[in-house]
Parts: structure tokens; C-alpha cells; sequence
């Protein structure tokens, strides 16, 4: 090991529908944005309140078009990744910024789809484990790592 770590753990709320974006020679990336919840009590007006932090999320190739097809907006998901910074040219000539999470794995934790059929059916089972391993046989699979 090299001795630095960039390592992401989220659970949250997709914000909108997967965005695709398709490139020449069969590869694509999706893009959506992810909301975390801090609800905490404010001690001297007794009030609850909730901070929402959003996250911009980036998953390719196969694991962008599995969530295409399985979230939508308000599904609650668990994502392993790394952060990456990035910047660009906007064409107006000023230089934007941002930060996104590169997605490495993912859980989907509750889905509309899934919701609406009241039970998952098999094809949406066999997604829940996303780290496009061969699951070990007789060995049981843990959907969080905590």
C-alpha cells in the first residue's frame, strides 16, 4: 500500500433519474446526485433539523446502464467509490470546477420498481449484489459492509 486512502461510503437518495451519456466505441457513464440526510436537535430552541449534503455520482460502462435501468428518482442506494476532482472550460472562458464520487460498487437498497411490484422479482434480486463477482456458493451476502 502506498500509505494514502480515497475511499467514499454513502447511503442516500437519488435526487433525479440516471443521465447517460453514450460514447463512440460502445462505453457510457451515468450521472445522477445523490442526497444525504444529518438530522440533529438544536439545544436551545429544541428544533429538529436536517442538512442535506448532495453528491454528484459517476458509474460507467455496465454498472451505468444496470442503473439506468433500475433507479429512479427518490431510490435509496448504497455506493462505494473515490472522490475525483475536475475542471473544464465553460464557453463563456471561465474555468468551472467540481467534484464527483466515481462509483466502484453499489447496493440498491430500495427501488419505485421494486415498491410497485410489492416483491422483487428474480432479475431484480440478481442485482443487488453489483461488484461483478460470482457470488461464493453456501457463503451468505452481505448487502452492507457495516
Amino acid at each position: 500500500m502506498n500509505g494514502t486512502l480515497n475511499k467514499v461510503m454513502l447511503i442516500g437518495h437519488l435526487g433525479d433519474d440516471v443521465k447517460m451519456h453514450y460514447f463512440d466505441g460502445g462505453n457510457c457513464i451515468g450521472r445522477f446526485q445523490l442526497a444525504t440526510n444529518e438530522v440533529y436537535i438544536n439545544k436551545t430552541t429544541n428544533e429538529k433539523i436536517t442538512s442535506t449534503e448532495w453528491h454528484n455520482l459517476v458509474v460507467r460502462n455496465k454498472a451505468a446502464e444496470i442503473c439506468e435501468k433500475y433507479l429512479s428518482k427518490g431510490d435509496k442506494i448504497y455506493v462505494e467509490g473515490r472522490i475525483k476532482s475536475r475542471q473544464w472550460q465553460a464557453e463563456d472562458g471561465t474555468t468551472k470546477y467540481t467534484t464527483e464520487i466515481q462509483v466502484t460498487e453499489f447496493t440498491f437498497l430500495t427501488t419505485k420498481k421494486e415498491t410497485a411490484n410489492h416483491r422483487p422479482n428474480q432479475d431484480q434480486e440478481s442485482t443487488k449484489n453489483t461488484n461483478f463477482e460470482a457470488p461464493s456458493e453456501g457463503l451468505p451476502i452481505n448487502d452492507l459492509p457495516f
